[in-house]
């Protein structure tokens, strides 16, 4: 039995190379709205009729592309040098004579990346976790007054690629593994940043799930697990109005993505009704016609593909002019539908630095989420003594690396908010990431490795020998100002330790380790070094205005040293919190779950010398935990952006409840999870990439193979307790209320997320998962205080993919629902009929 509603005129169906599938180019639509939502059919004409496309067409956008010179049109379809810069990530030009104005583009995932400090928001992950769309929506709309307040029209956020893999680096900047909330998270989000208006760039379409071999990949993905998985979140975006999409690098079924007709063509445009633009991501883009004729719009950040060669393609005959009209369409209907094309640029507000930092901190705390609490150890009792471990105690992990990292005006410690708090603080650093000085008698000659400095216009150079008592693993530290053509010339045995990166990898920095406290730039290199001498050679020129630069190092010993420092700490204290962290940046994938460095020992001796000990996670994902048992609590903090120290400190003592629940699930190690021992799955083989998952992602693999994972997909505790009785549902043609009650049955105020899982439908001819998400609710109860809560289920949530049928399909008859705290906790069932 099918879903029925208005339908699209059917095309042929666009195969996917590689074995492939039919996409959804060919199928009808039948609408499955959000609750509250337009239908994406519905949407789509809607936008159309405002931007200028189907049977209404914009007259100003017409009458401005019968104005352009073809020069002038193709100048609007890629980006190039903004004369007058902001420090953002891209810049289209404008056509002065017909007044069309430029477009500045930036990075935005927690805050708006350009020269200026902004408010620096907890990264996605930890706004996911609250599990509450106003909050994204209220999220959206800091980031779009100040990305309109400093001179910004497109933001490229948010990201919505689906947590398939703990290892991906980017993880902390989208926002789950579930389809369903990914789906509600991005659409208010989005909502919140373009109602000031500024246009919001989804991506990245699509199956960006890794940083490993991301320019190259080829996933292999058949059309129903693309669709209720991956697609879902995308879909969403449009549905709640993105004015653009950004291309993904990698390929989808042997076509790269930003030149794949059946993704930004035959699902896009012709079934999801999307009539903004395409761009592609930086550097993307790897053919002119081929990528124009399949549906891209805008060639990001130069004209490699959509500059010269375009004009000469359509000069020579080979791309039809029709099809660059068609993509300045796009581009003008946009401009023209956030008031770009009225003659005056819309009003640019100024900065609401306060407002913006209340959000970020209301953030941070609805974020947090509590993993362990034995024997009550948190909250912390006020005006005791406390040990801060941890380099992160000190130094604030505000958000990862890469193109998400924000510098925010300010950033407090967490060590100096909870001194605001406790009677007596102290600090170890526990491990010191940033390397201790060379020891004057391993170098011969002797010299100052800690200042060194160089004039403008000059250069200095060293040559001598670093001697070693035994075979040990050292990693050597460079420290130093200035750009990468500057960054000293450090040589061990011929080998050059600290070469320039090629490409954008270069320039992904942030985070916690690419920084020292005094603002050098920081890179290490670890290796074995044998008994005996080694030639050192460091060559370091001053350019035009100096340079600075240290060579420390980090050795088992040193480690041995702060650990040991650490230990005397913890023992002097009544409790310990020890920050441990991941320092996650585009670009990179993590190896391991696992913590990094030496912080496992440093955690196994801190809580051997005082039990009492709370580890709070300043981590991009998922984290394995070989120690849990050892502790007292874990708090998990993420990035939690510039108002994390304040929000940790609250949720530590007690003046905030823990709010969050987890977006994924934590596996037990690097052996239990979804892409585990099979290298077809991640990072690929062969270039080749295959999601034979199929659609059991997150939680879904865990409860599909009977996988124990180490904390699952919802899991969060309170620092009070709820119960849940009196279960209801009821089917009505939109699709079901749940309704059932909560009642706080603990001794203060607390923050619940009750949860709402549907088993499969017995109609269906197909796999399904052993149950999905299929709604929740954020609420806070006072002691004693109960709730009737009715859940929406939306009837896309109770409909599978038809993969011979191109289209969705009603998971009809008598399906079990369960409402719980967490997929794994579930605490009640009851049963409906589904259609009826």
């Amino acid at each position: 039995m099918t879903d029925t509603a208005p339908r699209y005129p059917r095309r042929a169906a666009l195969s996917l190379l590689g074995g492939a599938v039919a996409l959804a180019a060919a199928a009808p639509l039948r609408a499955h709205a959000r609750e509250g939502h337009p239908t994406p059919a519905r949407h789509g004409q809607a936008v159309a009729a405002r931007a200028g496309h189907g049977p209404h067409r914009n007259a100003r956008v017409e009458g401005l592309l019968a104005r352009l010179t073809l020069d002038e049109k193709i100048s609007l379809l890629h980006g190039a040098t903004d004369p007058r810069p902001l420090g953002q990530a891209g810049y289209v030009p404008g056509v002065e004579r017909l007044g069309i104005p430029s477009l500045r583009l930036a990075d935005g995932p927690a805050g708006v990346r350009v020269t200026r400090h902004t408010t620096a928001l907890p990264a996605p992950v930890m706004l996911a976790s609250a599990f509450d769309p106003d909050l994204a929506r209220r999220y959206g709309r800091v980031i779009g007054r100040e990305g309109r307040a400093l001179g910004q029209d497109v933001l490229l956020s948010p990201m919505v690629n689906l947590i398939r893999t703990p290892y991906a680096g980017r993880n902390f900047e989208t926002f789950s593994e579930d389809p369903l909330l990914t789906a509600h998270l991005v659409a208010a989000e989005i909502e919140g940043v373009q109602s000031e208006g500024l246009i919001a760039t989804v991506k990245h379409f699509a199956l960006n799930n890794q940083e490993r071999d991301r320019m190259s990949v080829d996933v292999r993905v058949d059309e129903r697990t693309l669709h209720e998985t991956e697609l879902r979140g995308f879909e969403a975006a449009v549905a709640a109005g993105a004015g653009a999409v950004m291309g993904a690098y990698n390929k989808v079924n042997g076509v790269h993505a930003c030149e794949n007709e059946a993704l930004l063509t035959g699902v896009l445009r012709e079934r999801w009704g999307f009539t903004g633009l395409v761009m592609t991501d930086w550097s993307a883009a790897h053919s002119t016609r081929a990528a124009l004729l399949a549906g891209l719009d805008l060639e990001m950040p130069d004209g490699t593909h959509f500059g010269a060669p375009l004009t000469s393609a359509v000069r020579d005959g080979d791309v039809p002019e029709a099809h660059v009209d068609r993509a300045v369409r796009r581009v003008l209907g946009v401009m023209d539908r956030f008031g770009l094309l009225d003659g005056t640029v819309p009003h640019r507000p100024d900065r609401d630095a306060a407002a913006g930092a209340a959000v970020a901190r209301e953030v941070a705390e609805a974020g947090a989420t509590l993993l362990r609490n034995t024997d009550g150890t948190l909250p912390l009792t006020p005006g005791g003594s406390v040990a801060v471990i941890g380099p992160t105690g000190a130094r604030p992990l505000v958000s990862g690396g890469g193109s998400a990292h924000v510098v925010p005006e300010h950033a407090d410690s967490p060590l100096d908010a909870i001194r605001v708090r406790a009677a007596r603080v102290t600090h170890a650093l526990g491990e010191d990431v940033f390397g201790k000085p060379l020891p004057a008698s391993a170098l011969d000659p002797a010299f100052d490795t800690e200042a060194r400095r160089v004039e403008a216009g000059r250069t200095w150079r060293y040559d001598g020998t670093l001697t070693v008592d035994a075979t040990e693993t050292w990693t050597l530290v460079l420290h130093y100002s200035g750009t990468p053509p500057l960054r000293p010339r450090v040589l061990l045995d011929g080998e050059e330790l600290f070469p320039v990166q090629p490409g954008w990898d270069e320039y992904f920095t942030g985070g916690l380790l690419t920084h020292a406290d005094d603002g050098l730039s920081v890179r290490r290199r670890t290796l074995t070094l044998t008994p005996g001498g080694h030639r050192l050679s460091v060559t370091a020129r001053g350019g035009d205005t100096g340079l600075l630069f240290r060579l420390r190092h980090i050795t088992e010993e040193t480690r041995a040293q702060d650990v040991r420092e650490a230990v005397r700490a913890a023992r002097a204290a009544r409790d310990v919190v020890l920050f441990a962290y991941e320092d996650a940046m585009e670009g990179r994938d993590r190896t391991s779950v696992a913590l990094p460095g030496n912080q496992e020992r440093l955690i196994e001796a801190v809580t051997a010398a005082n039990p009492r000990t709370t580890v709070v996670l300043n981590t991009s994902s998922a984290t394995s935990m070989p120690w849990l048992e050892r502790t007292a609590a874990v708090l998990q903090m993420y990035y939690p952006g510039q108002e994390g120290a304040a929000a940790t400190a609250a949720v530590l003592f007690g003046e905030r409840d823990p709010g969050g629940r987890l977006t994924q699930t934590f596996p037990a190690d690097d052996e239990h999870h979804p892409v585990a021992g099979d290298p077809r799955r991640y990072p690929g083989v062969d270039g080749i990439e295959h999601y034979t998952e199929g659609v059991h992602v997150g939680h879904r693999w865990y409860d599909a193979h009977g996988v124990r994972p180490l904390f699952p997909f919802g899991h969060g505790l309170s620092y009070t307790s709820f119960a849940y009785r009196d279960p209801d549902a009821r089917w009505t043609a939109d699709g079901l209320d749940v309704a059932f009650t909560v009642r706080n049955t603990g001794p203060r105020e607390g923050v619940d997320v009750p949860q709402v899982y549907a088993g499969p439908s017995p109609d269906l001819p197909f796999a399904q998962p052993v149950r999905i998400l299929a709604g929740y609710r954020r609420l806070a109860l006072r002691p004693g205080e109960e709730r009737r809560v009715t859940v929406r289920v939306e009837r896309r949530t109770l409909s599978s993919w038809d993969p011979e049928l191109h289209d969705w399909v009603l998971g009809t008859g008598p399906r079990t629902l369960w409402i719980g705290a967490s997929s794994r906790d579930l605490r009640l069932r009851t049963r409906v009929r589904v259609g009826g």
